[in-house]
């Protein structure tokens, strides 16, 4: 039996609203568009009537905080079988999609605005490293035969291929007009299913092999930036957590340095000299004249207690840097969009953020 939606009036006793006849997909596209979030789902509009390399139009393509891409495709004359068999063909495209696509068909349909600050301004982060890694296909219609509502479900539920459909029905009532929604397959069930992955092999942002994102934190009687940028050095410690990802940053390596908290920006970038090194055991040279870490005229402290376990590594490691550039923290540099996350250290691929961050600097990317 195909899904039925209904709407009732409570007074003293239910009345229930007829849907209104009209050409409901030829105005959702629209609505959606202008409010994705009819949709009962978080997602970041890409574009509307997005070109494949087939020829053909993607009604609406969107991409929501883990980096999985949203195709939407509206019913309208199709015969639903035709639309469901659309949607599958626009999938087999999709899952073809690298990070770079994803970027590319955001520019061409958004000229003018960043896809890392459009990103971060809807979800209130940076994009992900992996994009595309799964999609979902969902067909937008006010109704589907009960033959086309099995088919989708078949497909969902046992096959796991990523596909849904939700349904829109106009309501009339008193000369107030009403929109409601509801799902095929119920959210709960669409999320076990599992999603496969995109075979495409360039879901990943790309990494030059060199260049690192690294956190220097601060804390009253911590570590003081002022000290990093005075001597060259960045550090962490407290943890193994901690000092290990900072172990990983190789000599060589090209490091972005960001500062957390109020104010936080990018203060630094500069190359790792020397591999990480505990406090107590670091030399820096300081005006040609190799000195021991500890001995500097140090404005923060680089102690730390002792740990309960004794497999836990609580000493502060030093990573010794030539800066090209290094500011004080009151001229860090900040934009909606740029890559920040809680952690010591880690590859940097975010290209948004390398781009901005060197010519703010002024040096090269």
């Amino acid at each position: 039996m195909a899904l039925e939606l209904g709407l009732w009036r409570v007074d003293q006793e239910p009345v229930r609203l007829q849907a209104v006849p009209m050409a409901l997909e030829s105005r959702l596209e629209t609505m959606i568009e202008s409010d994705p979030s009819l949709l009962g789902v978080d997602v970041l509009l890409i574009g509307r009537q997005v070109p494949t390399a087939y020829g053909k139009y993607i009604d609406l393509l969107a991409i929501d905080s883990e980096g999985v891409l949203h195709v939407l495709e509206l019913k309208r004359d199709k015969t639903p079988r035709d639309v469901v068999a659309q949607l599958l063909d626009y999938g087999s495209w999709v899952q073809t999609l690298g990070q770079q696509d994803v970027r590319d068909l955001f520019a061409d349909k958004n000229p003018g605005t960043a896809f890392d600050t459009a990103f971060a301004e809807k979800f209130g982060e940076a994009p992900p490293d992996l994009v595309n890694a799964s999609h979902v296909l969902t067909v937008v219609a006010s109704a589907l035969d009960t033959s086309t509502e099995r088919i989708v479900a078949y497909l969902n539920t046992v096959h796991g291929v990523p596909i849904n459909a939700v349904f829109f029905r106009f309501f009339e009532d008193d000369g107030r007009s009403y929109l409601a929604r509801t799902w095929l397959i119920d959210d709960a069930i669409q999320q076990a299913t599992p999603k496969p992955r995109s075979t495409s092999g360039g879901t990943l942002a790309e990494w030059d092999g060199r260049t690192w994102y690294a956190t220097f934190g601060q804390a009253p009687g911590g570590r003081s930036w002022e000290d990093g940028r005075r001597y060259g050095f960045i550090s962490a410690g407290g943890g193994k957590y901690y000092s290990q990802l900072l172990r990983n940053i190789p000599v060589g390596a090209r490091v972005f340095v960001f500062v957390p908290g109020q104010p936080r920006g990018y203060v630094a970038v500069g190359t790792a000299i020397a591999e990480a090194v505990p406090a107590d055991d670091a030399v820096l040279t300081v005006d040609g004249v190799p000195t021991r870490f500890l001995d500097l005229d140090l404005q923060g402290d680089y102690t730390h207690p002792p740990a309960e376990d004794p497999a836990d590594e609580t000493r502060e490691f030093v990573v010794a840097m030539e800066w090209e550039v290094a500011r004080p923290l009151a001229e860090g540099v900040w934009k909606t969009g740029f890559f920040a996350v809680p952690l010591t250290a880690c590859r940097l691929r975010n290209q948004f953020t390398i781009d901005e961050v060197s010519a703010a600097f002024g040096v090269d990317d």
